[in-house]
Parts: C-alpha cells; sequence; structure tokens
C-alpha cells in the first residue's frame, strides 16, 4: 500500500486551462472599473495577489481594498453590476461563463496522464475547487465521469466550508473520498491553495506553477514544484507523508 492514498486536485490550472481565461475575465472587468475610477490600472500580478484560488466574491473583495475601495457585500442574487461586492462577482461570472462558450475547454494533456497513472494504482481522487463553474467545467473537459468526490463553491457554500486559503474543502474532500489527510496528496497552482494543503496537514502538497513562480509556491507550502503533471507519476504516491505519526 502507498504511502499516499488520495489525490485532491484543483481545478483551474491544474486539470484544466482555465485559470488563464479567468485571469482574462477578471481583466476584463476590472481594467474598465479601474479606469473610470482613476484607480492604479489593473493587472495580471493583482490576479495571482488578490484573487488566484479564492471564492469568486472573496476575491472581488480581496481586490477592492488593495484599491482602497470599500463597497457593500450585497447578496449572491444581486444582479450583474458595480454596486456591491457581489454584484461585481456576478458580473465576472456572466463575462467567465460567455467565454467558456466561445473558446471551449481541453484539459491539460500532462494532468490527464497524471490522473490516468494515480487511478490505475488504486488512488482515490477528486477535485476541490472554489469555482461555482466547477460541473460545467468538468463536463466541457470531459472529465466529468472521472470524478465520484467533488467539493467546489457551491458545496462551500452549502455546507458553510471556509475556502482557500482555510484547508475546510480540502479536509472535506479527504473525508468524502475516505482517506486521512494525512495520506492524501493536495494538487494545487495557487498560492492560496498549497497554503490551504499546508495548514490541513496533508501528507504531500504538490505545487503547479503556471505563472505564479516557483519559490513563491515553496514559500507558502508547496512540498514539489513542478511545471506541468507530465512531469511525475503515479510513484508520487510512494513518497513518505510529510506529516509523521498519520493515521493509516
Amino acid at each position: 500500500m502507498p504511502a499516499l492514498r488520495a489525490v485532491l486536485f484543483d481545478l483551474d490550472g491544474v486539470l484544466t486551462p482555465t485559470a488563464e481565461l479567468h485571469m482574462r475575465a477578471w481583466e476584463r472587468l476590472f481594467a474598465p472599473f479601474c479606469a473610470v475610477r482613476g484607480l492604479t490600472p489593473y493587472s495580471g500580478a493583482d490576479y495571482f495577489a488578490h484573487i488566484d484560488g479564492k471564492p469568486r466574491y472573496d476575491g472581488v473583495a480581496t481586490f477592492l481594498a488593495s484599491r482602497g475601495v470599500e463597497l457593500a457585500w450585497g447578496d449572491a442574487a444581486d444582479e450583474p453590476g458595480e454596486g456591491t461586492v457581489c454584484a461585481l462577482g456576478n458580473r465576472k461570472d456572466v463575462i467567465v461563463n460567455a467565454m467558456f462558450t466561445e473558446e471551449g475547454i481541453a484539459p491539460y494533456p500532462g494532468s490527464v496522464r497524471f490522473l490516468d497513472d494515480v487511478t490505475a494504482a488504486g488512488a482515490e481522487v477528486a477535485v476541490v475547487s472554489s469555482s461555482r463553474n466547477t460541473p460545467t467545467v468538468l463536463a466541457a473537459a470531459g472529465l466529468a465521469d472521472r470524478f465520484a468526490v467533488v467539493v467546489d463553491g457551491n458545496v462551500a457554500a452549502r455546507e458553510g466550508l471556509a475556502g482557500k486559503p482555510d484547508p475546510a474543502t480540502y479536509l472535506r474532500a479527504a473525508e468524502l473520498v475516505g482517506v486521512p489527510a494525512a495520506r492524501c496528496v493536495v494538487v494545487e497552482d495557487a498560492l492560496s491553495g498549497v497554503q490551504a494543503g499546508s495548514a490541513g496537514a496533508f501528507g504531500l502538497v504538490l505545487g503547479v506553477d503556471r505563472g505564479v513562480g516557483a519559490d513563491a509556491l515553496r514559500e507558502h507550502g508547496a512540498d514539489v514544484v513542478v511545471a506541468d503533471l507530465a512531469e511525475l507519476r503515479a510513484d508520487v504516491l510512494d513518497r513518505p507523508a510529510r506529516v509523521t505519526g498519520a493515521d493509516a
């Protein structure tokens, strides 16, 4: 039996290249918002610093705070617009869903190969994502039937789970696949995600560097960093768990 028995995958930027699409959607939202108000222009660095990996509304609020802008939180039912944090988040959702339709989604080949390898080796697998669009993305990428356990933004809202960098969603996924956290691998491309893996005392935190930087991923909790999951095989499950005395 390998030391590590489950692999918990983030979605955007790990299984699918939708992180890049999300980056452009956020730019479409915030570039004009900042221009009209005379704020410091939005840049790609803002995505990694304030938004990447977080629940949508938290990302809006964190970015606004970086520009000294205060808006009422509002409600998830708010119409897409600019009057509240939720309205802005809902506007971003409209933008990104239009982009899904226009551009389509394909998974990273290296990630699919790694998924195939660990599944063939007997590992349990799950998707853990802050996105409420996770079911749409998995279906469009042809991966929906590969994951019996999905803990996404919808599940987090329904069950009252805190978003990344809190480890709650990953811990819930470990519970659902029936493997102790100390025997699970967390696979993440976002700083908030590797922080969640480290905070949750998971067996191994794999960072995938899609632009945030290998050093930054390590500094925030990644044990191993790769540029693409094609660099890894199922023998990663044989690595000793980072947590000693872990429950078998």
